[in-house]
């Protein structure tokens, strides 16, 4: 059932909103998929806070123009379904990632992040990219590294002193 002129403005809204908030965007060709590929698909992606649709790829143009994923614009061709991580960018890459390994057919077509147009063959970057909390995790693992190792430095003159004193007992002793 095609859209009417008001429906087609909702869709457009609705992902130029999604679009204006996410972190990185996929757009795969999903034919040859089953109805029951695609309800997984789409459960998984609500899983991980990742925002799929399948949207008519002029709908789609319009919705990305103006926002950090414009660049996608060429590659909107074909029966693509959009999909934008909103929680971390990593996010729709492992989705991607995973999915594809179970169900071949799916076939990535484009990927953008941070305003720019990476290569299909670069999903397996995006999706090992961290959490927020590994980020974090690392940033602060980083941040204590020269702390511990100023600690380690400082406690080894005393451990030092006390080796050498130690010797210097067990030579007289020994004498």
């Amino acid at each position: 059932m095609p859209l009417n002129l008001e429906q087609k403005k909702a869709v457009v809204a609705e992902v130029a909103e999604v679009a204006g908030r996410a972190y990185s965007a996929v757009a795969a060709e999903y034919r040859g998929l089953t109805v029951s590929q695609m309800t997984n698909l789409r459960a998984k992606a609500r899983q991980n806070n990742v925002y799929l649709r399948v949207v008519k790829n002029t709908l789609a143009r319009r919705a990305v123009e103006g926002t950090e994923f414009a660049c996608m614009q060429d590659g909107l061709t074909g029966p693509l379904v959009i999909a934008f991580s909103l929680e971390d960018p990593g996010a729709v890459g492992r989705l991607f990632k995973d999915f594809v390994k179970d169900n071949p057919k799916l076939e990535v077509k484009v990927i953008a992040l941070g305003g720019k147009l990476l290569k299909p063959s670069d999903l397996e970057a995006l999706a090992k990219m961290p959490t927020y909390d590994q980020a974090v995790s690392m940033l602060m693992s980083v941040m204590k590294a020269p702390v511990e190792k100023l600690a380690r430095t400082l406690n080894e003159v005393p451990g030092k002193l006390v080796r050498t004193v130690a010797a210097i007992r067990d030579a007289k002793e020994a004498a």
